[in-house]
C-alpha cells in the first residue's frame, strides 16, 4: 500500500489512492472508517467515490466522501471533515490521490485537538513526514489553524 502516516491512534493518512484489494482488507488491519477526499472524475482514479464506498462498506467499515477539488481546499470542507470524524468510529484512514489534501485536513484536525498554532502544526507535519511542496497549501493550513484558535 502507499506509504501511511499515523498521526495518532485515531487517524492515519494514506499518501496515495488505496486499491480495491487494499480497501477490502483495512478492517483486518483494525481500521473502522475510511474518509475519501477525492472528487468524482479525478484523473487516475481506479474507483469512483461511490464505488469505493461500496467496497469499504462491504468490508464492514464506515465510509465518508468529502469531495475536495485538487485545486485547493475550502475552510468549510475542513470543518465538515472534522465534524464527520467526530461522529465516525476510529481508527480512521483518510486519503486523497497524493496525501496533500488528506494530510492538510488531518493535520488541521490535529492542531485543533492539541491547541497548536499554524506554524507549530506545520513543523509537526514536516516532522511526521508530510512534504506538500506547496506554499499555497501550507499557507491555507496555517491560516485555517490560526483562525480556528
Amino acid at each position: 500500500m502507499a506509504r501511511r502516516i499515523k498521526l495518532n491512534d485515531g487517524l492515519t493518512v494514506d499518501t496515495g489512492q488505496p486499491s480495491r484489494d487494499e480497501l477490502a482488507h483495512l478492517a483486518q488491519e483494525g481500521f473502522k472508517t475510511v474518509v475519501n477526499l477525492r472528487t468524482s472524475g479525478e484523473q487516475n482514479q481506479p474507483l469512483s467515490p461511490e464505488a469505493e464506498g461500496e467496497v469499504v462498506r462491504a468490508a464492514g467499515l464506515d465510509y465518508a466522501n468529502i469531495p475536495v477539488a485538487s485545486t485547493g481546499p475550502l475552510p468549510e470542507q475542513v470543518d465538515q471533515f472534522r465534524q464527520e470524524l467526530a461522529k465516525l468510529p476510529q481508527p480512521a484512514l483518510v486519503h486523497c490521490a497524493s496525501g496533500k489534501r488528506s494530510g492538510a485536513f488531518a493535520i488541521a484536525r490535529l492542531a485543533s485537538q492539541q491547541g497548536l498554532s499554524g506554524e507549530d502544526v506545520l513543523a509537526k507535519a514536516r516532522a511526521l513526514g508530510f512534504d506538500w511542496k506547496s506554499p499555497e497549501l501550507e499557507g491555507f493550513v496555517r491560516r485555517y489553524v490560526d483562525q480556528d484558535r
